[in-house]
Order: structure tokens, then C-alpha cells, then sequence
């Protein structure tokens, strides 16, 4: 059965069309978490950003079908390149009907068009090379209008948050020591996995806290860590990182609002709540650094003013005013797996290695000390050989 279902999808390959089993749904990362190699995923994601186009490429659907526009032209995102270049067929466009589309259903797409047997059901865009090039220059001309806008709400979240940024206001009091500690902040960034294992050395010798910031509690638990604590509003953290004992701050709204504390309370999870305006990375160094922190590591957090625009929200404009409040407390460990690579071969380290002993060797040839201990080495060696030649297996046959 699975050979006939094989051909049967070759036979789709030739002649043009692609088929698969389509997974819906309006947020994509819990999409990526249900999605298999092969399937078809359906989105609804304008400007797909890089981690999102990450997390697609890492599940391998055979094509994404997007109702929005992949890139809005708003700013030069990232993602769109990053599924075409990883080989996955990207239509752009295709409209609100194409999410109606029942998750198990098998589509079928014809160039930019996409079916459900025999019904059409929108048409959209094929992204390529060419068309995700052009869109993108058009971007960036655009890109001065959301630096203002970035700069206008930097000082509306610095009106709403003052007395938090200045004097710590709302921050809640938790159990967890971190009064002259390291701290270790994971968010599930660009390369966040690279990063984390770059610094095993530093969290064996360390032993810094380690708070994971929603799904960057998985990744901890991933690198056989336990988080100390998870901050979030608990939409991308597991279920299994949620009980593994860690201390959980609920990131609420400023109005107190926090939809997360229903799925807590539904596994019996114990919590405190912290509202603020901003991001959950930004109020885990807030924390962090109100409760004592002597060092904040960061790893996976957004640092440049595209990545902030990536995240698609004017709450991004908060890291930059919490950055400037944490001062330098603040080590970012964002891309430090490629600032340093290994690029010595082990014949090399081997060849190293011998032309150290070579040299050691002629500096000792040329001392007195070093000339009595080789003519020593050199006896004692001739005593040894002088006793193995004397065993009768050496010795030569009777004649």
C-alpha cells in the first residue's frame, strides 16, 4: 500500500502538480508543531519572518500555502527566501477561502491555483527567487516610514512604562534566588540552538539561573538543563517543560488580562502573574535585573531593528528602552556559535601536536641536562634491546 501511495505521488511530481495532506491553521507555530514531512502547511501569515520560516523548513511540508501576503512590503522579511531556497513551494495570496480548507484533506496544487478534488479552491502567487528579490528591494525603500513608526512607539511604551523601567514598579516577588547570580535567558531566536550549545562550558562552570522564555524552556530542557524559571504568556511552551518544577511568571496585559493562566490552572501549575506592556524576553531581563542579577547572558533575543520589525508588533519598541535599563549587566550571546567555529583538522592538531615535540626536543639536545638525558634514554634502550634479542625466539637455528 505505501509503495502504491509512492507512485502515485511521483506520478503527481511529473506532470507538474504537487499533493498533500494540508495542515491548517492561523498561527504557525503550533502549526509547525503538527506538521510532517510531506503535508501541505496553510497559513495565515502576513510578513513571514525568519524564525517562523525556521520552524517550517525543520517539520519539511512539502509546499505552504499562505492567505496572506508573505511579504507586504512593509519591511525586507526574511522568510519567504528561506523556504524557497530550502526547496519548499511557496503560493503567496491566495485569500481567506484557502483557511477553509479541513485539516487531513488532501489538496492539490496546480501551479498557483489549489484544489480539493476536483473543486477549485483560490488562486495566489508562486513565490520564486526572482519575485521574492524584487519584493524585497521594494521594502526597503519603504523601510524609513517603519523606523518612525519603531521611534514613535519606543516613546509610547516609555510613557506607559516609566515607572517599571525606573523604579521596578510591578515587578512581582518570586522564590527563585537570583540576588548576585548569573542569569541565563533563552528565547527561541535566530540560531538560539547553535548559541545554547556553544555555552555548555559556561553554564557547567557557572551555574547561572536559567530562565527560559516560553518555548526557550524546551530548549533548555532539550540541552538536559532544568530551567529554573519560565516567563511567558505560555502559548509556545510544552506541557512537559510547564511541570518540570519550574518557578512560571504569567506575562499578562497592562490591564491585568492573562489568557495563559487558564491553561495553568487546567494542569494544576502554580504562578505568578506580571503584567506589563512589551515583550516576555523584555520583562525577563526586567526581572532579572530588579531582582539582583550580577550578569544577564541572552541567547536568541532580538537585537537589530529588522528583527524587531520581524516580530511584526509595535511591542518590539520596548527592547530597546529595556536594553538601555539593564545597561551593562547585559552579555548578548546572539550568534556566538558562529563567532567561533573549529577549523584545525585532528591530522592538523596531530602534526601541531609532533612539531611541539620536535622542538621540545632540540632545545633539550642543546643543554647539558637535556645531552645526559638522551645518552641515559639512549643506554637504557640498548639494555632493553640487548635483553630481547637474548630470548631464544631471536636466537639464531643450530646449524
Amino acid at each position: 500500500m505505501k509503495l502504491l501511495r509512492k507512485k502515485k505521488s511521483e506520478q503527481v511530481a511529473q506532470d507538474g502538480r504537487i499533493q498533500g495532506i494540508a495542515k491548517v491553521d492561523r498561527r504557525t507555530k503550533d502549526l509547525t508543531k503538527r506538521l510532517d514531512p510531506g503535508d501541505v502547511a496553510v497559513i495565515n501569515h502576513t510578513d513571514i519572518d525568519r524564525v517562523a520560516a525556521d520552524s517550517l523548513v525543520a517539520a519539511r511540508p512539502r509546499a505552504v500555502l499562505n492567505a496572506a501576503k508573505s511579504i507586504s512590503g512593509r519591511y525586507p522579511n526574511l522568510g519567504p527566501g528561506i523556504l524557497v531556497d530550502a526547496g519548499i513551494t511557496l503560493i503567496d495570496d491566495l485569500g481567506p477561502d484557502v483557511m477553509t480548507i479541513k485539516e487531513g484533506r488532501t489538496v492539490t496544487i496546480d501551479g498557483a491555483s489549489v484544489y480539493v478534488g476536483d473543486t477549485l479552491i483560490a488562486e495566489g502567487e508562486e513565490q520564486s527567487h526572482s519575485s521574492i528579490t524584487m519584493a524585497l528591494e521594494e521594502a526597503r525603500e519603504g523601510l524609513s516610514v517603519q523606523m518612525e513608526s519603531f521611534a514613535a512607539n519606543t516613546m509610547d511604551y516609555l510613557r506607559k512604562e516609566r515607572e517599571l523601567l525606573l523604579d521596578g514598579v510591578g515587578v512581582p516577588d518570586i522564590s527563585t534566588s537570583i540576588e548576585g547570580r548569573q542569569v541565563l535567558i533563552v528565547v527561541r531566536g535566530y540560531h538560539y540552538k547553535e548559541d545554547l550549545h556553544m555555552l555548555r562550558p559556561y553554564i557547567k562552570e557557572y551555574r547561572p539561573v536559567l530562565i527560559g522564555v516560553d518555548g526557550g524552556a524546551d530548549a533548555i530542557l532539550e540541552g538536559g538543563w532544568q530551567p529554573d524559571l519560565i516567563v511567558g504568556d505560555m502559548d509556545s511552551v510544552s506541557d512537559k517543560a510547564l511541570r518540570c518544577g519550574a518557578e512560571i511568571v504569567v506575562h499578562a496585559y497592562r490591564d491585568g488580562r492573562a489568557p495563559g493562566t487558564e491553561r495553568l490552572k487546567d494542569l494544576g501549575v502554580e504562578h505568578v502573574v506580571f503584567p506589563a506592556t512589551g515583550t516576555s524576553e523584555d520583562i525577563a531581563m526586567l526581572l532579572a535585573d530588579d531582582l539582583g542579577a550580577e550578569l544577564i547572558v541572552a541567547v536568541g533575543t532580538h537585537a537589530t531593528l529588522v528583527e524587531f520589525l520581524d516580530k511584526g508588533r509595535a511591542g518590539m519598541a520596548s527592547t530597546f528602552l529595556t536594553r538601555l535599563r539593564v545597561g551593562g549587566k547585559l552579555v548578548d550571546a546572539k550568534g556566538v556559535s558562529r563567532l567561533y567555529r573549529q577549523r584545525i583538522s585532528n591530522s592538523q592538531l596531530v602534526l601541531l601536536a609532533v612539531a611541539g615535540l620536535i622542538a621540545v626536543a632540540a632545545a633539550l639536545a642543546s643543554t647539558n641536562v637535556g645531552q645526559a638525558l638522551f645518552g641515559l634514554t639512549g643506554a637504557r634502550f640498548d639494555d632493553f634491546l640487548s635483553w630481547f634479542q637474548s630470548f631464544p625466539l631471536w636466537s639464531s637455528p643450530p646449524s
